[in-house]
């Protein structure tokens, strides 16, 4: 039995299924985290979908900003971006069983046996593993409540940028929500940025890649994430493991596993088409 981590899908589909051929992966005897965003830019999110769903719990994902996003449009409180390729999703048939789906994932996963902790963007500096898991849960009850309306609604937003405990309502949840799928660099203070999604070789002056700075209340174990494609799964340490390979931009598709520290990629890319040796 192993546990694979697998960046950002962005409706790869072929990809993806290509990535678990490679790895041999056994939903009777393996399992599968995703790190998120498993729909947007490329050509197949509701295949995408219908795949993971479909291997019951032999896999789990988190939700990234994009799954987010097609949940908000789905209940009519947002428009799809121009260049997601999602409408298909909101057309078929079983649209309405995988957002419900969707919605009731979570934005954190945890094995404590292999000591590692996956969510989409990351866990800022200040937050423990514990403080992240019930800052996660409280995100994820406004998702699979019946209230899941005013919770997409309040969702969009920069402000504030910056975590306090005094924080509450939509303010609370959004800025949560911020930090665990959308954070990149941060100030030496804690504050995001949401402006800079390029690469290492040029940082802005006063800000940070999130996993660069200490984080006292976060010591041990492996901290796994998605989102940044433009770092290309850079690792910062051992303990800090970028997966998302940019698939849908020209890459591969990664998968980790994590019983061994063992990477594994795809050998096609986002069409299909297979990728140069």
């Amino acid at each position: 039995m192993a546990l694979y981590a697998i960046g950002d899908i962005q409706g790869c589909r072929e990809a993806l299924e290509d990535l678990l051929e490679r790895i041999r992966f056994d939903p009777a005897n393996d399992r599968l985290w995703f790190a998120g965003d498993l729909v947007a830019r490329g050509p197949d999110s509701l295949g995408t979908l219908r795949l993971i769903r479909s291997l019951g719990t032999a896999a789990e994902t988190v939700l990234g900003n994009h799954d987010l996003h097609l949940l908000a449009a789905y209940y009519g409180l947002s428009r799809l971006k121009p260049r997601d390729l999602t409408q298909p999703v909101l057309d078929a048939a079983d649209c309405a069983e995988l957002m419900d789906w969707l919605r009731h994932r979570p934005l954190l996963l945890h094995d404590k046996t292999l000591d590692c902790v996956l969510t989409h963007a990351g866990i800022p500096p200040g937050w423990s593993l514990k403080n992240a898991r019930h800052l996660a849960r409280e995100v994820e009850t406004a998702l699979q409540g019946s209230d899941i309306r005013s919770f997409l609604a309040g969702m969009y937003g920069n402000e504030p940028a910056l975590w306090s405990d005094s924080l509450t309502g939509s303010t609370r949840l959004r800025v949560i929500t911020n930090f665990l799928t959308r954070m990149r660099l941060v100030s030496v203070d804690g504050a995001m940025d949401f402006e800079h999604k390029e690469d290492l070789s040029i940082i802005p002056p006063g800000l940070h890649p999130w996993f660069m700075l200490p984080n006292p209340a976060l010591t041990t174990g492996r901290v796994l994430f998605g989102h940044w494609a433009a770092i290309g799964g850079h690792t910062a340490s051992t303990r800090f493991i970028g997966l998302d390979t940019a698939c849908v931009w020209g890459g591969c598709l990664t998968a980790l596993r994590l019983d061994d520290g063992k990477s594994f990629t795809s050998r096609r890319g986002c069409t299909g088409i297979p990728l140069a040796s």
